[in-house]
């Protein structure tokens, strides 16, 4: 007990060190309390876990709210679940699904700044929450099972801290990483150079290795606020790192967005080119027009919101033979 006591001291002063050191007063989430989390299974069934960091949700509706919203923020709990609903439920055939509530950024307040200020935000509180939760959900919930990092936008950004802090930290929870699909944001050579812990994927069934990708349209001629120099993509048609066209026809299916809600499959719907120049994935066969005119955000072109989607069964049946490699090993 003494022990227990002592190791829950370090991490509180080790997470209120990272807020210190940011700039931020505001004390950590407490993830011990169920209402800060999305998702939190009572009696988890399946062999290995997910655990999930939802995109941006909050949007500021004046100049004068917050730029980084409050954990109970309504706009953010009802967009989050349907975030959830859209993207983590990809894995839920393979994993029991964790995901906690995070205080996030406003998108066009941080995408507005320099990078280095960027990271100064995201970095802050967003990554201070993040990092709490799953420490919380290591030592409370894991139980010893492997696991699966996912996120997008904002939530795979976040990623990036915990791959480069916690599990550089903490190499025996590294060890237990099936795969780190942090997506809609990216992974740069830099990154990997300043973390040698880590590696990007290379083929389809490697396992403890990060997947990455932001989804364009051939005519997108201006800049992707989430792309960095030099990112790293792997097609999650083929799931291979070669500038060959993956037809639509190979995709495993998409899903859309219907008018209530409801998801609806799509079969030969998104195909996906690597163009590693630009370091992007390039969609070629859905209409740009209807599904990304533009906005303050991000201009015309930009599939952010469909990186899950347009390979939403491509992404479950990867995450399922991943998993399938790596326990067997």
């Amino acid at each position: 007990m003494k022990c227990k006591k002592i190791a829950g001291i370090i991490v509180v002063l080790w997470v209120s060190l990272l807020l210190c050191g940011q700039g931020f007063a505001e004390p950590v989430t407490d993830y011990a309390k169920p209402e800060h989390w999305l998702s939190l299974p009572s009696s988890p069934t399946k062999p290995v876990d997910v655990f999930y960091l939802y995109p941006t949700v909050y949007q500021k509706a004046t100049p004068e709210d917050l730029n980084i919203c409050n954990v109970d923020n309504p706009v953010m709990l009802q967009r989050s679940q349907m975030a959830f609903a859209y993207q983590a439920t990809a894995f839920s055939p393979t994993a029991n699904l964790y995901a906690p509530y995070y205080r996030q950024a406003d998108a066009a307040y941080t995408l507005g700044l320099p990078l280095a200020e960027q990271g100064k935000v995201v970095g802050g509180i967003p990554a201070t929450d993040a990092l709490a939760a799953f420490d919380h959900y290591i030592k409370k919930h894991n139980q010893g099972r492997p696991f699966i990092l996912a996120g997008h936008s904002q939530g795979s950004n976040i990623l990036l801290y915990l791959l480069s802090d916690y599990m550089k930290q903490n190499p025996k929870v590294y060890a237990r990483m099936i795969a780190a699909y942090v997506i809609g944001y990216s992974i740069t050579p830099d990154y990997l150079a300043q973390n040698p812990h880590l590696k990007f994927a290379k083929g389809a069934d490697d396992t403890g290795v990060i997947v990455s990708y932001n989804t364009e349209a051939p005519q997108m001629t201006g800049k992707n606020p989430v792309v960095l120099p030099g990112a790293l993509v792997i097609n999650p048609i083929s799931w291979t790192r070669s500038e060959k066209l993956a037809p639509a026809e190979d995709n495993l299916g998409s899903i859309d967005m219907g008018p209530d809600g409801q998801m609806i499959f799509q079969k030969a719907y998104a195909d996906a080119r690597i163009d590693r120049a630009k370091g992007v994935l390039i969609c070629s066969t859905v209409d740009v027009e209807k599904l990304s005119p533009g906005n303050q955000v991000f201009p015309k072109g930009i599939y952010h919101h469909y990186d899950y989607l347009f390979y939403y069964f491509n992404l479950r049946d990867n995450a399922a033979n991943r998993t399938s490699k790596f326990l067997k090993e």
